[in-house]
């Protein structure tokens, strides 16, 4: 996936339901950080199973929603179970790997809680 530089990267924490579309997350991501929905940066959603995440952002012309289930693995998530942390693309490409970001042994964490 390519990420644009200048956009802004926020997990979603806790779990989402992933039968939800485009509508239902950006009910979400509304909830969450209204004055971004429409400003273009990503908004991550993960599923229970931790297999399945969606990314959704809004590319000038309408949302895009990207979708990644990984077959083997699961992906890590934050323990916290409310609101949107931020990260930064680097981390944000070893999560999209399967990558756990949240242990101390990760060379470089930035998150931002809001």
């Amino acid at each position: 996936m390519y990420l644009r530089k200048n956009r802004k990267i926020y997990l979603v924490v806790g779990f989402t339901d992933m039968r939800k579309q485009i509508n239902g997350l950006a009910q979400i991501a509304e909830a969450k950080k209204p004055k971004e929905l429409l400003s273009g940066n990503y908004f991550v959603f993960l599923g229970k199973t931790k297999r399945v995440m969606k990314i959704l952002y809004w590319d000038k012309t309408g949302f895009c929603l990207w979708t990644k289930r990984l077959e083997e693995d699961s992906f890590p998530w934050p323990k916290k179970r409310d609101g949107v942390m931020r990260t930064d693309r680097e981390n944000f490409r070893l999560l999209l790997m399967g990558i756990d970001i949240f242990k101390k042994h990760t060379a470089k964490r930035y998150f931002a809680v809001y």
